[in-house]
């Protein structure tokens, strides 16, 4: 087939791109707008790139200068009419992501659009620090909100420290994600969050309420992330009985603006909760709510950095790298998945599932099938209802063929977990908590039919906040870090709750 020579025309490429990232964004827009704002903005968006090519064939110099300038006045209309959406608060900025958590519709926030960094970036890759890569990273999604001098402030505060690759064998290794304050993965998305909360609420009076349920590790991170900053209450629900001692000590010790809630139920129980207040306008009329669970953007956004963190320390010595993420909530996933979308060369993800293992069946089945949530040694992903899975469908536009040949799925039992654990201990001299063992375990089936890929396995959290299942396990003592000893001994202050009814009770004394 013939092309037309507008086809090599990068101008009218970009244009092509623009009106499909427009059409995207305007399906955001309500019905009211079908005949007004909505068909507007549209035609107004096509029109860029209809001109271009119509100012292309055959015509004169002055001829396609017209064409040109009808280009750049549809383009202004464009433009016109994104302010006008905006005003009618059809555009959700970064700032009304964070502070609101959940969307209106009950939905999550998502990038409207996900530009990859330039080549120039990845040239000199090698030569970034932690920081200017992360920085690069994400602030397409933050500024100009956020300006970049303070952003760039924000991202170094929120990487203080190490983010170190353990090389197993020569197709093994892991990403220690455990050297913050509460020794868990989710200090970056706590403290990144934080800080972008405290910018934004820096000019306000009243009170911001950041409401949380956690599995584990995310309640202790919240909580020492937001840890006396000043307007902002933290409420952290927890199933009772289903964290170890050393989780609860973190999330029901520290006191200050911290309150813990113990439920009695599963991580899906709390979950539940924290969704239904978000919506209960009773509640929200009275009170500014949002949340620090991986629904919240600024939460969930930073753990893309662990995989370029990663990537950087090994792609010199491995050329096809795979990561193996234990997954409960699947925000590390998703996250890993933006940063592949940014053209960081991930060869392919591993979603390494305890007996919760809703993803792995549908990779089987093409079902979609939420469960109550089982309890397992692997407590943080415990969760039968993961509430990411939903942005993974959108960055694959909910195709499942390409989604599968970028994501492999494998679920292991408790009784697999503690042999993996024993295993990397006995042959590598290395303590991995219930979590990493299930990455680990994946890597092992991955690496079964695709021996030629080095893959790296998570290492989500610190091995002593599983204390009594390491020690079980491997029958060896294992000295208490500094971050760890800080809480021990400390009493411990929840309130426990049974139902809704009694979260929305506290939250309006």
């Amino acid at each position: 087939m013939n092309k037309f020579k507008f086809e090599k025309l990068i101008i009218w490429q970009k244009a092509m791109d623009f009106g499909e990232v427009i059409d995207k964004l305007n399906t955001a827009f309500p019905d009211k707008e079908k005949f007004n704002l909505s068909s507007q903005i549209r035609r107004a968006a096509d029109s860029i790139a209809l001109n271009i090519s119509e100012g292309s064939i055959g015509q004169s110099n002055p001829e396609q200068k017209k064409f040109i300038g009808y280009s750049i006045r549809s383009l202004a209309e464009v433009v016109t009419c994104l302010f006008k959406a905006k005003r009618r608060n059809y555009i959700t900025a970064f700032k009304d992501a964070v502070i609101k958590g959940l969307a209106p519709d009950k939905g999550l926030y998502f990038p409207e659009s996900i530009t990859p960094l330039p080549q120039t970036f990845w040239e000199n890759f090698d030569n970034l620090t932690y920081p200017e890569i992360a920085f690069e990273a994400i602030k397409q999604f933050v500024s100009p909100e956020i300006p970049e001098a303070i952003l760039k402030t924000i991202v170094e505060e929120t990487l203080s420290f190490d983010f170190p690759v353990v090389k197993l064998n020569d197709s093994i290794s892991t990403l220690e994600l455990f050297h913050g304050p509460t020794m868990a993965f989710k200090d970056v998305g706590a403290r990144f969050m934080a800080r972008c909360l405290g910018y934004f609420n820096k000019e306000n009076t009243n009170e911001v309420t950041v409401l949380v349920a956690t599995s584990g590790d995310t309640g202790g991170a919240v909580a020492n992330g937001f840890l006396g900053v000043k307007g902002v209450k933290v409420v952290i629900l927890y199933p009772s009985g289903k964290v170890s001692d050393i989780q609860e000590m973190q999330l029901t010790t520290l006191g200050q603006n911290i309150k813990a809630l113990e439920v009695n139920g599963t991580f899906d129980d709390c979950q539940a909760m924290v969704k239904t207040a978000f919506l209960d306008e009773e509640l929200t009329n009275k009170m500014q709510l949002t949340s620090a669970n991986s629904i919240n953007v600024a939460r969930w956004l930073p753990q893309l950095f662990y995989f370029m963190f990663a990537y950087k320390q090994l792609h010199k010595q491995h050329k096809d790298i795979v990561f193996s993420v234990p997954s409960g909530n699947f925000g590390n996933v998703c996250a890993g998945m933006m940063a592949q979308q940014l053209g960081l060369p991930i060869k392919h993800f591993v979603a390494s599932n305890n007996e919760n293992n809703v993803v792995t069946r549908y990779l089987i089945s093409q079902l979609y099938e939420p469960k109550p949530s089982v309890q397992t040694i692997s407590n943080a992903m415990d969760v039968g209802a993961p509430s990411n899975f939903i942005r993974i469908q959108e960055i694959y536009k909910n195709k499942f063929d390409t989604l599968k040949n970028n994501l492999s799925s494998y679920s292991f039992t408790d009784d697999e977990t503690r042999e993996a654990m024993l295993e990397i201990y006995k042959n590598y001299n290395y303590v991995a908590d219930p979590h990493g063992a299930v990455g680990y375990l994946g890597c092992k089936a991955y690496l079964k039919e695709n021996p030629n890929v080095h893959c790296v396995f998570l290492e989500t959290a610190h091995p002593t906040k599983f204390l009594d299942v390491v020690e079980d396990v491997i029958k060896e003592k294992q000295p208490l870090p500094e971050q760890i000893q800080s809480v021990m001994g400390k009493e411990k202050e929840s309130i426990i709750i049974s139902t809704y009814e009694d979260l929305k009770g506290f939250l309006l004394i």
